[in-house]
């Protein structure tokens, strides 16, 4: 009798914590893994936050599935990179399900908005492969943005839910003191990461590699979103072995085929890096991601 009460009474409490907290009095869609993670550490309780990409998906090619299109129209608040990354299916979620968190609404935050953005080309030519007209949209990956962007995200969510200020200043106090400590403990590490060479499949590091100080030598697309051609892999392997790279940087979601070749014929290890926090990341996942991605630098430098 006693193990046929408990199993369904563990069964329920799993259910009830996967829907997150019962007193929410925001719910979030964010549209990658790390600004849900960001939401959690500033909301608390009073927030909930889905993520419509997990850890292992482009955030390029998304549907805009009947299902994201449920969660969005519930939601008070979505958090986005922005700068053309989701523009294949954010807007039409937003069309059909967003109706109060329009641009220009306090629930509606593209982060690319409030930072200094990168690499903002000078024109825009399909011939030059898949531009962002806006520039680099993958800010998190620069923790100063997030430090940045946590202020601004809990100035959105005083304005959606006044009520709870007090509680969201709090959150975001705590969590800037946390994440300067966690700054100043990686200060060293990126230090030691300046000037070294790496090739990356994509620009999706550009800000990691500003805030480290590493040297991009080159890319394995010769345009954004293009497979290579032999041609270029060939002049991406004679400036590989000259400028003595150190590494090969790519997503889990990057083709492997060309940074195998490179590496194959340079002898340069590929380091596969996670892209963002995992999709259900609770508080502390953003700290523990910058952890990870820099112990797995220091590993394949190390042993190369």
């Amino acid at each position: 009798m006693l193990k046929n009460f408990v199993l369904p009474a563990v069964a329920a409490a799993l259910l009830l914590a996967a829907a997150g907290p019962a007193n929410a009095a925001v719910k979030g869609f964010a549209c990658e893994p790390e600004w849900a993670a960001l939401a959690r550490e500033i909301g608390g309780d009073r927030v909930t936050a889905y993520s419509a990409t997990h850890a292992r998906q482009d955030p390029h090619h998304i549907r805009a599935r009947p299902s994201l299109v449920a969660k969005i129209r519930r939601a008070g608040l979505v958090v986005c990179s922005g700068a053309g990354l989701e523009v294949g299916w954010l807007p039409l979620l937003l069309q059909r399900g967003g109706g109060g968190i329009q641009a220009g609404k306090p629930g509606h935050l593209m982060t690319s908005g409030h930072v200094e953005v990168s690499e903002k080309p000078g024109s825009i030519d399909r011939s030059l492969g898949d531009l962002h007209p806006e520039g680099n949209p993958h800010v998190h990956l620069d923790p100063r943005n997030i430090l940045s962007l946590a202020e601004t995200l809990s100035k959105r969510l005083s304005a959606i839910d006044p009520s709870g200020a007090s509680h969201y200043a709090d959150r975001l106090n705590g969590f800037t003191a946390s994440w300067k400590a966690a700054m100043a403990r990686w200060a060293p590490r990126a230090a030691a990461l300046r000037d070294v060479p790496v090739v990356v499949h994509h620009k999706f590091w550009s800000y990691f590699i500003r805030w480290t100080g590493m040297r991009q030598t080159g890319t394995l697309e010769a345009k954004p979103g293009i497979p290579p051609s032999v041609s270029h892999l060939e002049a991406l392997l004679a400036s590989t072995l000259e400028s003595n790279v150190r590494a090969i940087l790519r997503t889990p979601y990057d083709d492997t085929d060309p940074a195998e070749w490179l590496s194959s014929r340079a002898g340069v290890p590929v380091v596969e890096l996670p892209a963002t926090v995992d999709r259900e990341a609770p508080p502390g996942a953003l700290a523990a991601y910058f952890d990870d991605v820099l112990s797995r630098l220091e590993k394949a430098i190390g042993q190369r």
